[in-house]
């Protein structure tokens, strides 16, 4: 059974909301420091995966890419398989190397296009974009 990565906010909001439900207590969250000249995060780095997108819901060239995934290949890019670097910091953060890309043919297109399976370390961890990184839903395999 696959287990879902778990997610978390910046600044302890998320603690802090959880709390205030469970315990009655008022809920109060603390800022977040600013971040310096080498930790600027952009809106779109605020959040992890925008949300889940069942398996079944998934266009028919991303069943067919996770497929050659499962299958070990082969695939129609070289870069298919490289390492996604997680520049975007949408996905939860991780050392290099526990991402990696594919390509998810696009009808029509005759370049890589722009959607994506990123793929992590964990069993079933999967990952789809149709904006080329701008977002991300975790995929379930279940639904």
């Amino acid at each position: 059974m696959r287990i879902p990565p778990r997610f978390t906010l910046a600044g302890g909001v998320a603690t802090a909301l959880l709390s205030s439900l469970l315990l009655g207590a008022p809920a109060t969250a603390v800022a977040a420091p600013a971040p310096g000249p080498a930790a600027v995060v952009s809106s779109t780095t605020a959040t992890a995966a925008d949300g889940d997108i069942c398996y079944s819901d998934l266009p028919s060239q991303a069943h067919d890419t996770l497929r050659l995934i499962d299958a070990g290949g082969p695939f129609p890019y070289r870069q298919d398989g490289t390492v996604f670097q997680n520049r975007e910091r949408i996905l939860p953060a991780h050392s290099l190397g526990y991402y990696h890309e594919y390509t998810v043919k696009t009808p029509g297109v005759t370049t890589r296009g722009a959607r994506r399976i990123v793929t992590g370390d964990a069993a079933r961890e999967d990952y789809y974009t149709s904006d080329h990184y701008a977002s991300f839903d975790l995929i379930d395999h279940d639904c």
